[in-house]
């Protein structure tokens, strides 16, 4: 497994040993202890899957109260992920990491608490994959609106396909403090 930093501490792209023959591949998506020693000490409690199709944005979500790590993965297609620091007092508040993730090239995206986070999708159709540390709760559930020109996110879609919700979340500097977590109170 090797991990590469990225302009934000502890935002972590993470590159799973392949073993490919002519049967094909095999890889480990999680492995506890090995996590753990290369220092991101969380416990996972709900797996969620999505599929999507060409073109969509789902995003910017964010939990708080309870806010979530998450790691995050492409089983099936190519999306651009995006994870953007909403901790008060962060030296890189609003900043955001962006990559792709895919089936290609088994990349994975480690995001801890206190990031909003959100996707699109690239190819024809995808299927996204991450892990927890919190389960969902519809009570905490909030999101910012993903073409926040302060965020001024370099999306490869401009007129993506939306949910409502999706739709219609503030910019950050709309959202209330008391309702975005504070640097060094996340997991």
């Amino acid at each position: 497994m090797k991990l590469i930093s990225t302009s934000i501490e502890n935002v972590i792209i993470i590159e799973p040993a392949v073993f490919a023959d002519n049967r094909g591949s095999f890889l480990e998506t999680y492995h506890l202890n090995r996590y753990k020693e290369a220092g991101m000490k969380i416990n996972f409690v709900q797996d969620n899957l999505s599929y999507s199709t060409k073109g969509t944005i789902r995003g910017l979500h964010y939990q708080f109260p309870n806010s979530q790590t998450k790691l995050v993965q492409v089983i099936y297609g190519e999306v651009y992920d995006v994870a953007v620091d909403i901790r008060s007092g962060s030296p890189t508040f609003g900043q955001y990491v962006g990559t792709i993730l895919s089936e290609e090239n088994n990349r994975q995206l480690y995001i801890p608490g206190g990031f909003a986070h959100g996707f699109c999708v690239l190819s024809n159709t995808a299927v996204f994959a991450y892990k927890c540390s919190d389960f969902y709760s519809p009570e905490s559930e909030k999101g910012l609106l993903w073409s926040d020109s302060e965020l001024a996110i370099d999306w490869p879609q401009r007129n993506p396909l939306l949910s409502d919700k999706d739709s219609q979340y503030p910019s950050l500097k709309d959202v209330p403090p008391e309702n975005l977590p504070v640097h060094g109170e996340t997991q």
